[in-house]
Formats: C-alpha cells, structure tokens, sequence
C-alpha cells in the first residue's frame, strides 16, 4: 500500500529529530481514508519547539519526500511538549507543499484522544491536555459563525469543488458535534446531509465526486447553479445552528 510506504519513509526521515511521539489523525486515523484522495494529518512531537534549525530540517525533510507517491498529501505540524496545552498557539507545520504556522485546534485534539492512530511513541493521552466539552463546542460555534459565515458571501469560493464540499461538510460535522458532542467522519456528514436540509444535487455531487469514480468538472452552467444551491442553504442554516448554541 502506497500510504504505508510512504509513512514508513516519513518516520525514518523524522528519526534524526527524535521525535517523542507521532500520530495520525483525520481520514486517517478515523476510517475514512482513500488512498490517493484523502489527505494524510499529522502531528509530530518533538523534544524541544522547533527553532530555525530544526524548521531548515524539516524543509529537507519534506522535499526530500517530494518523489514519493502522495507525498504531496501529507500535512505535519510539529509540537513539543512545552506547548502542548494551547489550542490557539500556531505550530511549525509543513502543508500544501511550503511551510506554515497553524494551531492544533480542540476538534483536532479530541480526535486524537478518541481515534488518533499512535505511528510512533507515545498516545496521544500521555502527552496531549485533554478537551473539556465546553471548549469543543464553543470552537466549533466559533468556526461556524467567524470563518464560515463569512465565507458563504464571498460568491467567488463556492465554484471551486473544495469549498463546496468542505463548507457542507464541516457544518454537519459540527451539527452533530453540538447536538450530540461526539466527533463524525466526512462519509458520516455526507449522510447526515439529507436530513439537514441540504440541497440533494448538491450531496449527490459531493457523493460521486468524493466517493465514486471520479466525474469530470462540470460545466460552467452547472458549477454556478452549485454555489448558488450551496450558499442558500448554508447562509441561513449557520445562521440557525450559531443562534442554537452560540
């Protein structure tokens, strides 16, 4: 399988670092995965925060990898166990082929104390503060209402598959999250759909797209009807959904 290969390699260029521990989470940890469409998430802990040596190495690290198959889906934030216990620090974290800063937001790190898969050393709940349910959900409210909201009246997004697919999805993730407090997978979501409301061409797209052979991109006329269809149900629905539980 070419993800666990490219694992195995991921972990023996991470040995010169020593990392205490690495974990899976998302897709991947979760039971959702599909090789070759999903993203591989991951969290290394290292000894120390990574200063601009350790930052230069993980650079290498990761261009090295560039000829491996996926390795372009494989995003990693690196924490140190000094800086554990902040959801809203931003990490060193290498993503969408470049280095970032990022934080390891609660719903990140209760998936992690709840399905995370341990690649190396030590789990997750020997290292990682655990999520009080209050600072889940209050995330998630947050997320909703500050980045998505806003989102839905920038019209220009929602022609692009990814922004379709994440703003329907991640709402029903966090439907489910505020209404029950656990965590779903994105096929969870998808089925969840219908019963939000959710426009049916619009799941019925995602569905194939995501989760059958793969469709070529749709014409214009249809791209413009699916961001249409997408943002009027996803406007007043967050609304509703942040009035809720905000």
């Amino acid at each position: 399988m070419r993800t666990e290969a490219l694992l195995g390699c991921f972990l023996d260029a991470l040995t010169p670092l020593r990392p205490r521990a690495v974990w899976a989470h998302g897709s991947l940890a979760g039971g959702d995965y599909q090789e070759g469409r999903s993203d591989l998430d991951l969290i290394a802990v290292l000894p120390a925060p990574p200063g601009l040596k350790t930052a230069r190495q993980v650079v290498s690290l990761h261009r090295r990898l560039r000829r491996e198959p996926l390795a372009a889906k494989l995003h990693c934030s690196y924490l140190a166990p000094a800086n554990l216990d902040d959801p809203g620090r931003a990490h060193l974290t290498w993503a969408h082929g470049h280095v970032l800063r990022r934080p390891v937001t609660p719903v990140t790190r209760r998936e992690l104390h709840a399905f995370g898969r341990v690649l190396h050393g030590e789990a997750p709940a020997d290292l990682l503060p655990a999520v009080p349910d209050q600072n889940l959900r209050a995330f998630v409210v947050a997320d909703q209402r500050d980045f998505w909201r806003p989102a839905v009246d920038r019209a220009r997004l929602w022609r692009q598959d990814i922004w379709v697919d994440l703003g329907l999805l991640t709402f029903a993730r966090a439907t489910v999250t505020l209404r029950e407090g656990r965590l779903i997978s994105k096929r969870e979501a998808l089925a969840e759909l219908p019963d939000l409301g959710a426009p049916a061409e619009v799941v019925e797209d995602i569905t194939r797209r995501r989760y059958e052979d793969p469709a070529p991109v749709g014409d214009a006329t249809w791209l413009t009807r699916r961001a249409a269809l997408t943002r009027a149900y996803l406007g007043p629905a967050i609304d509703a959904l942040v009035a809720g539980y905000g």
